[in-house]
């Protein structure tokens, strides 16, 4: 490997790294922060998670579909399901925080089996957290045909 395609990468590692760092504080301000007079109620929102629910299915989907086609060696159908299934995640994110921008703040959960719920969502949070940069890293290892490193990583980020 040249030591321009390591600069390079070493630079959109970079990116990768702070992107996730601010989707995850920009998602954290939003769940736990303080909303701003006003907001709350200026945008009806209750349908967004019927739509999420149905984007994060969609998105199920091209992926179980792009893993289908990896493994019958359709690469090109292969990159465009994955890229196609990383807009319908885009999509998620930017209605999931329209959705919780717009909603009344965190509420505590008073159902039953709280600890489980909290424990679901405990680890539901820490998981999305590393995610990110490990779903960024993986199509850009994958768009730049580093075929091997993309392997071995998209082992972790879809087991």
């Amino acid at each position: 490997m040249t030591d321009k395609i390591v600069s390079g990468e070493k630079f959109w590692l970079r990116i990768i790294y702070i992107v996730s760092i601010v989707i995850t504080l920009a998602v954290a301000f939003l769940i736990l922060g303080p909303r701003p007079d006003g907001m709350e109620g200026m945008l009806d929102v209750s349908a967004l998670p019927h739509l999420n629910a149905l984007l994060n299915s969609t998105c199920t989907v091209l992926l179980l579909a792009a893993l289908w086609f990896i493994k019958r060696k359709e690469i090109d159908r292969h990159k465009k399901t994955m890229l196609t299934a990383f807009g319908v995640s885009v999509l998620f994110l930017v209605s999931y925080v329209i959705y919780h921008w717009f909603k009344a703040g965190p509420k505590m959960y008073v159902g039953d089996f709280s600890s489980i719920y909290y424990f679901i969502l405990l680890t539901h949070i820490v998981l999305a957290m590393f995610i990110i940069p490990l779903a960024l890293i993986t199509l850009y290892r994958g768009w730049n045909m580093q075929v091997a490193k993309h392997k071995k990583i998209a082992r972790i980020t879809y087991p």
